[in-house]
């Protein structure tokens, strides 16, 4: 008896992270146009730090113009702040954070992890209830793999594991890379805001990119077959 084909994964879409965020009225101006251009499962927003009280006052100025559009707004960090702020998730960094915060988000909110250095830690992030894995943001140096040594994480977990898998990208041709390496959502975030044409611009070609890359992968594994 021949075996049913696994249907293909659907194309990745892109999660937009914000510049750090100090007064968000700009912002929120600017965020309903920009979720309407592009395929944005999620906005990560980056919080300069100062009071409690002042962050969550930013929190909830932006999360109408994310969640009307039907992203989900995450936090990077501070998980204390998720549920006063309304938020819908937050991005943490290494197994310890996301162990401490996942009591408090779970099982209502995203718990999303990067900081994972190995595989190892990537899987043990996986089986303590992750809801993605990042692979490819930069360290407290600064520094970050390659580009094709974050392709290869990708294609091996999105060969292995169930839960999504997200790749970091600075530029559009990283961006194509990882989708079509299997990335299930691509991060996006400076080079986006620095983009001369202006964000929305670039929002627009990177999720074209991104699409097409997955669609040429499909199409080579369908005439492979």
């Amino acid at each position: 008896m021949a075996t049913k084909p696994v249907p293909p994964r659907p194309a990745p879409r892109l999660y937009l992270a914000t510049l750090p965020v100090d007064e968000p009225a700009q912002l929120v101006a600017e965020l309903p146009d920009l979720l309407a251009a592009a395929d944005i499962a999620a906005v990560l927003v980056r919080l300069n730090e100062t009071d409690q009280r002042t962050m969550i006052s930013r929190i909830k100025a932006l999360a109408p113009a994310i969640q009307n559009a039907g992203a989900a707004l995450l936090i990077d960090g501070h998980p204390e702040l998720v549920a006063r702020g309304g938020a819908d998730g937050a991005h943490l960094s290494g197994i310890a954070a996301m162990e401490d915060a996942a009591p408090s988000l779970k099982p209502d909110r995203i718990v999303g992890v990067g900081g994972l250095a190995t595989r190892h830690d990537s899987m043990a992030a996986g089986e303590a209830g992750a809801d993605y894995v990042l692979f490819g943001e930069p360290d407290a140096k600064g520094q970050r793999p390659s580009a094709e040594a974050i392709a290869e994480r990708l294609e091996w977990w999105d060969e292995l594991f169930e839960p999504p898998c997200v790749g970091f990208a600075t530029s559009r041709e990283e961006a194509e890379a990882f989708a079509a390496a299997g990335a299930d959502f691509v991060l996006v975030g400076d080079f986006i805001w620095a983009d001369p044409r202006g964000a929305k611009a670039a929002l627009i070609e990177v999720g074209e990119t991104i699409t097409q890359a997955h669609a040429s992968v499909i199409a080579r594994a369908r005439a492979e077959g």
